[in-house]
């Protein structure tokens, strides 16, 4: 049995986001070494402030800074942190609700065993080095020594809940606000292609395009699929198809973007190769995209040998053949 391809993949991008008026204070707080929350209608204290009342639903306006010390109320073990966590050892994650606040937040407790840690626990912020406006900003949290079991500050002649900030006097530093974030997001998997796809990645590896044919209604189909799915039926027959091919509908790539390749304007297109009951989506150069147009004969422009490998990039770009337009019918129906 010819063995399947497999392969690691990652899937990563920055997310960005406008913070709004409410996490952007929370935000800013944070940079400047404070922890902001929210009073909602009801009295309470949510960090982080949520951007709308749970009560009324009303824009939250009223803000509130609270203490960098607090008490964890529930935690669980990591005992084998992934990539991108806090901590590339044993951690917790903890639920700690501040001084000051009604409401817990998620973060990480560093500690060095379970054992250390605890439900009442005091603990407080470990702020990192440098701070830029981002929850990160908050390191971790850690135990304050001596100090397990003792209960929560609450409100009394000299240790009264924070009152709310002094709207004129941050009037000065609101231009300095935090008005976004961009999270890098992740993700890393295996993929493992079916004996079909392995055959197809193969072909590519040897300067080939190969296809599967359904045997009821004799479709073929590139990139190979194990089963039509018109009917069902399991596909059996290889079949290599032609590297000249047909534009069925394309698109006009006008707007930069991170990690872009090439400078816009360019078409990303649809080719429905001679041979081939399905259209593949691949690059169009080698003309102004001004000039592309449904119905362009293509052809295939294969990056040098040396450079294939699995996969379908070992095919640079698809460029004009310099043939008469393929007549609309021949491809109405893949479009």
């Amino acid at each position: 049995m010819t063995r399947t391809l497999s392969a690691p993949v990652t899937v990563a991008f920055d997310y960005t986001r406008s913070t709004g008026p409410v996490l952007g204070r929370f935000f800013t707080g944070l940079r400047d070494g404070q922890i902001v929350g929210g009073r909602t209608s009801d009295g309470r204290v949510v960090v982080p402030p949520p951007e709308f009342d749970p009560v009324t639903h009303e824009p939250l306006t009223e803000f509130v800074d609270v203490a960098a010390t607090g008490t964890v109320t529930s935690w669980s073990w990591v005992p084998e942190p992934v990539k991108g966590q806090p901590f590339d050892r044993p951690f917790a994650w903890a639920l700690v609700t501040l001084d000051g606040a009604d409401t817990p937040m998620l973060h990480a407790l560093d500690a060095s065993s379970p054992d250390q840690v605890s439900t009442g626990m005091r603990v407080r912020v470990r702020w990192a080095e440098e701070r830029v406006g981002a929850i990160t900003d908050l390191a971790c949290f850690e135990p304050v020594a001596g100090l397990d079991g003792v209960e929560p500050s609450e409100p009394g002649p000299d240790r009264a809940r924070p009152q709310p900030r002094n709207e004129a006097a941050t009037e000065q530093s609101r231009s300095a606000d935090v008005s976004g974030v961009i999270t890098p997001v992740s993700l890393d998997y295996i993929y493992a292609a079916s004996p079909e796809e392995s055959a197809f990645y193969r072909g590519l590896n040897q300067g080939r395009i190969l296809g599967q044919r359904c045997p009821t209604c004799q479709k073929v189909y590139v990139p190979p699929r194990s089963a039509c799915p018109a009917d069902g039926t399991p596909t059996a027959e290889e079949v290599e198809v032609s590297q000249t091919g047909t534009i069925t509908t394309f698109c006009i790539v006008n707007v930069p973007f991170l990690g872009q390749k090439i400078t816009p304007p360019y078409v990303s297109a649809y080719v429905l190769l001679d041979g081939a009951d399905i259209a593949v989506l691949h690059l169009i150069l080698g003309v102004p995209a001004a000039e592309v147009r449904m119905g362009m004969r293509v052809k295939a422009v294969w990056k040098p040998e040396a450079e294939w490998t699995y996969s379908l990039e070992n095919i640079d770009h698809f460029e004009p053949t310099g043939e008469p337009d393929a007549d609309y019918d021949t491809y109405r129906d893949h479009l």
